[in-house]
């Protein structure tokens, strides 16, 4: 049987979904995913490691890769570049890995892009209400900043066209199931599975 090549499954959606914890759970049941390790400009704090938390790299050494379309995305948050290399995820799909990215929604549209076979999911929440408590339970934010969070992620919910797959999360391990289901769906769609048994033809 030929290697099939791995998928790219991009998790997003509006801050406070709950995307980080629907990622862990994905992950505690199919430990064979490859978890993309974002590249940041920001000092390393305190118990981080190099290739673990992130991959640290210079300002000037992040808009060089930039400048040279090595990353599937990045944007700038307080003075510091955040950004994905497009480098280790093609290495990991070449190696017959699947790449999952858990990241926000203007980075996703950026990896849409520059990856466009990638796999688009969107995770919803039950309801803003819903959200609204979540982002409130964090006990970190102001209501202000709360508020605009939820003008902000009724924004990014109208993106969703953009998106292959809408996951409710009204439920951690139920919205973890339907992004399992998806990434077992993909690996089963015609063209690819056809595509593999060509080529396997043509070795015989």
């Amino acid at each position: 049987m030929i290697k099939q090549k791995g998928l790219l499954f991009i998790l997003s959606g509006p801050s406070g979904v709950g995307k980080g914890t629907v990622r862990k759970e994905i992950f505690a049941r199919k430990p064979d995913l490859k978890y993309s390790i974002s590249m940041t400009t920001r000092e390393r704090r305190k118990g981080e490691r190099e290739g673990i938390d992130y991959y640290y790299k210079t300002r000037e050494e992040f808009e060089t890769l930039i400048k040279q379309n090595k990353l599937l995305e990045y944007a700038e948050y307080v003075n510091n570049y955040y950004g994905t290399p497009r480098e280790f995820v093609e290495k990991q799909l070449t190696d017959g890995y699947d790449v999952f990215l858990e990241i926000e929604v203007q980075g996703a549209l950026q990896v849409k892009k520059n990856f466009p076979e990638g796999v688009f999911i969107f995770l919803l929440p039950p309801s803003l209400e819903e959200l609204k408590n979540r982002i409130m339970h964090r006990g970190t934010e102001s209501l202000e900043l709360v508020r605009n969070r939820l003008n902000e992620a009724k924004n990014e919910i109208n993106m969703m066209d953009a998106y292959d797959y809408v996951v409710v999360n009204d439920d951690v391990r139920h919205a973890a199931s339907k992004v399992q289901s998806i990434i077992q769906s993909e690996h089963l769609k015609r063209e690819r599975v056809a595509y593999q048994y060509k080529k396997l033809l043509e070795v015989e």
